[in-house]
């Protein structure tokens, strides 16, 4: 395990637990999430590229130039100097990539067939977890190959670019965070957010509103794999023209987001941590990019 919040993350991949049980449902209770009523895709605002009937929807992210990093006054903040980068025009996905998506990579003869498990909760439109960076890569190589277009893993830049939406602070909707606006752990009150009770499990992608450039779940549900090798903090191998690291500690990358398990200062825009390649968890999932 690499960087911050190392403790839930840690404890998630040494129990190695599997099936609703693990998160303290009774069979009942577990059979329930897994068949709750999954609530209709929410129609997006912004135009949305499709490459082919299984490919993810993409939305177009504009150029532009941001603040990357967090103030010294940002409550939870981690290693995340605050410096300017600028970013080209690319595609990212609206939503989480899903159990679906996945699956019709599998049986399209990508993802090295691979079947990763839901943990009880459904699959459809909730996003994959247990998937690794190299899950990841692999799956936008197969989307690639698929479509002819060049797709992979958002840079940490770009991704904190899109998840700001144009804001600089903590949260895209704010300084405070509610369980109305992401799925985190909210059961303790903290200075980012209101006490709520803390659902325990993966929901839907697009359960909640996008953010300014149309983008959903970037705070919260799964952490999502970027392409950077892991460094501590932003230093000599952090480029300013939004391209990925690739100095650094590159047995390990860097996940950005915060998940369902995690607290809001974990699901912060600016917040960074990182697994090592091959690590698989029921908090991480994927984001995918595509050049325009």
């Amino acid at each position: 395990m690499i960087g911050s919040g190392v403790t839930g993350r840690l404890l998630a991949a040494v129990l190695g637990l599997s099936g609703a049980l693990s998160l303290g449902l009774a069979p009942a209770q577990a059979a329930k999430a897994k068949h709750a009523k999954v609530p209709a895709k929410p129609a997006s605002t912004h135009p949305v590229i499709k490459d082919c009937a299984d490919c993810p929807e993409m939305i177009m992210i504009p150029a532009g130039s941001f603040t990357m990093g967090s103030p010294a006054t940002e409550k939870f903040r981690g290693n995340e100097t605050a410096h300017k980068v600028t970013i080209a025009a690319f595609a990212a996905s609206e939503f989480e990539i899903t159990f679906a998506q996945w699956d019709a990579c599998v049986r399209g003869g990508g993802c090295d067939g691979y079947r990763p498990g839901d943990q009880g909760w459904g699959r459809g439109r909730r996003p994959v977890i247990f998937v690794n960076w190299v899950d990841a890569t692999a799956y936008a190589q197969w989307l690639s190959k698929k479509t002819g277009k060049h797709y992979r893993l958002l840079s940490e830049s770009e991704w904190e670019y899109a998840a700001r939406g144009g804001t600089q602070t903590a949260f895209s909707f704010g300084p405070i965070l509610s369980a109305k606006d992401a799925n985190f752990d909210s059961s303790s009150k903290s200075e980012l957010n209101p006490k709520a009770k803390a659902l325990k499990r993966t929901l839907p992608v697009g359960s909640f509103a996008a953010n300014a450039f149309g983008l959903h779940d970037m705070h919260g549900n799964v952490w999502e794999w970027v392409d950077d090798c892991w460094n501590d903090d932003y230093g000599p191998n952090t480029p300013s023209d939004g391209k990925p690291a690739t100095g650094g500690d590159c047995a390990g990358r860097i996940v950005r987001g915060g998940s369902w398990e995690d607290y809001a200062g974990d699901v912060r825009a600016a917040t960074r941590t990182g697994n090592e390649t091959e690590e698989r968890s029921w908090t991480d999932g994927i984001r995918v990019a595509r050049d325009p």
